[in-house]
């Protein structure tokens, strides 16, 4: 069985890494560097502070940290050396015919992925946070393109993302239980019935500022992307 799963995963990474353009290495490129989000982290971060008192901001953002620690601790600090799965740059079947992008190759181990623990935890955090359908779905493709952009560049297998993503939504809903514990005990909850909030308070005119930083960001890199030449 676990033979098969392998065969999968491997036919799954040559059917989905690289491709023939610069355009979309260039895409690829931009979408996995994190820098790159540092403007939907920083709305993120606005949309919280606007909508919450000091204490549970702290709280909060405390709760985001966590969850993105934790997701990459378990996943770098802790399986990648256990299991140690050579990722896809690494592998002596596709060392020499794998697609990179700038001779990226990552570190040795793939397995599970980090970027995809990480942004699968934070989009289920959020969407469990704000409880607004459009930043679940922003989130949801957020997480899914930077993960997919890993296989793309050839640093990881399918398998890898797959079970990255599952540890991050593990991770993320289990810090957002113990975010809503603590918030329930310890702070006044205010509920919310109006069709301008979304039922855990937040305006939605700032959950489609969320949404549209993405929407932007994204154009942005399309456009980065274009050669000069």
């Amino acid at each position: 069985m676990l033979e098969i799963l392998k065969e999968i995963d491997n036919n799954a990474l040559v059917a989905l890494n690289g491709s023939d353009s610069v355009y979309w290495d260039s895409v690829m490129w931009l979408v996995t560097k994190t820098t790159t989000w540092i403007p939907l982290m920083l709305v993120i971060l606005y949309v919280i502070l606007k909508n919450c008192n000091l204490r549970r901001t702290l709280l909060v953002v405390a709760a985001m940290v966590i969850t993105i620690a934790l997701a990459d601790r378990l996943s770098s600090g802790l399986i990648k050396p256990l299991v140690m799965r050579w990722r896809p740059t690494h592998d002596v079947t596709f060392l020499h015919t794998i697609d990179t992008v700038l001779g990226y190759t990552g570190g040795n181990y793939g397995f599970v992925s980090s970027h995809a623990a990480n942004t699968f935890s934070l989009f289920i955090f959020l969407s469990l946070l704000m409880r607004c359908r459009i930043v679940a779905i922003s989130m949801f493709a957020w997480a899914c393109i930077s993960s997919y952009s890993r296989i793309y560049l050839g640093v990881h297998f399918p398998g890898d993302i797959l079970c990255g993503a599952l540890l991050g939504l593990l991770v993320g809903s289990m810090v957002y239980i113990l975010y809503d514990y603590i918030d329930k005990r310890y702070f006044e909850t205010v509920s919310v019935y109006s069709t301008a909030y979304t039922p855990t308070g937040y305006p939605y005119n700032d959950m489609h500022l969320l949404a549209f930083t993405l929407l932007l960001t994204y154009s942005f890199v399309l456009i980065l992307a274009i050669p000069l030449s």
